[in-house]
């Protein structure tokens, strides 16, 4: 349980009525200033340099679990490795391999502060990762978020191989519909997540929504953490839908 935070966040219908998604600048990444921050739709983003900004954008971009469908390209990759899946079971290993710089940017905006921040945040239990293991145990792949009720929101994935962050993602998915999530949070609108399924909704409706999934029954991480997903088995899931 989560002492409260000592930072009260702004509404941000009338904080923002402009619609540019900057809600405030300041605070820390405590878990418990990150949980309330959620907890009220915002969420960190900004450069090492900078000083904490807290976003909420208009629109807001989700992905509804029971309606994402995998290409079959994807499929084809899950059917010629046999990758295991896990949940929380690495979740050091996952932020800090997603804090690594890309080869298409020589930044990256996950700084020693916010991989502290969500790694304590994690540790409270307000957060989740998904794990993909190769044949050596490996890890291979993956992603995280936070989450809080039947709230799940995603912040980075990466892969070292082909298609896995792709398959952690299905993974995530596929434990969306087990949980009964109406929506799992994307944040930012990018043409890689519309591949993937996803849409965008007001700001208004998402705040309207994040009230009563917040205070849902929390999401069970645990049946997963022993790896209950393989990536053939998904694949054979897909092709009986």
């Amino acid at each position: 349980m989560l002492a409260q935070s000592q930072f009260i966040f702004p509404d941000p219908i009338t904080s923002d009525p402009d619609q540019q998604g900057l809600i405030c600048i300041g605070a820390d990444l405590s878990p418990e200033t990150l949980y309330e921050a959620y907890s009220h739709g915002l969420f960190p983003w900004f450069s090492e340099a900078e000083p904490i900004c807290w976003w909420c954008p208009e629109p807001r971009c989700i992905i509804h679990p029971q309606e994402y469908y995998p290409s079959k390209s994807l499929m084809r990759s899950m059917k010629k490795k046999n990758y295991r899946i896990t949940a929380n079971r690495a979740f050091d290993q996952v932020i800090r391999h997603c804090a690594l710089p890309r080869r298409y940017a020589d930044e990256t905006w996950i700084s020693d502060e916010i991989v502290e921040g969500y790694i304590a945040l994690f540790r409270a239990g307000y957060a989740y990762s998904i794990e993909v293991w190769n044949n050596d145990q490996q890890l291979v792949g993956g992603l995280y978020g936070v989450t809080i009720g039947k709230g799940c929101f995603g912040e980075s994935m990466f892969s070292t191989e082909t298609d896995v962050s792709k398959m952690a993602f299905y993974a995530l998915m596929l434990i969306g519909v087990e949980q009964n999530l109406p929506w799992i949070d994307c944040q930012l609108v990018n043409d890689h997540l519309m591949s993937l399924g996803a849409c965008t909704i007001s700001r208004q409706a998402y705040l309207k929504s994040l009230q009563d999934v917040v205070k849902a029954p929390a999401i069970d991480w645990k049946k997963y953490q022993e790896g209950v997903f393989s990536t053939q088995s998904i694949a054979l899931h897909a092709s009986l839908r």
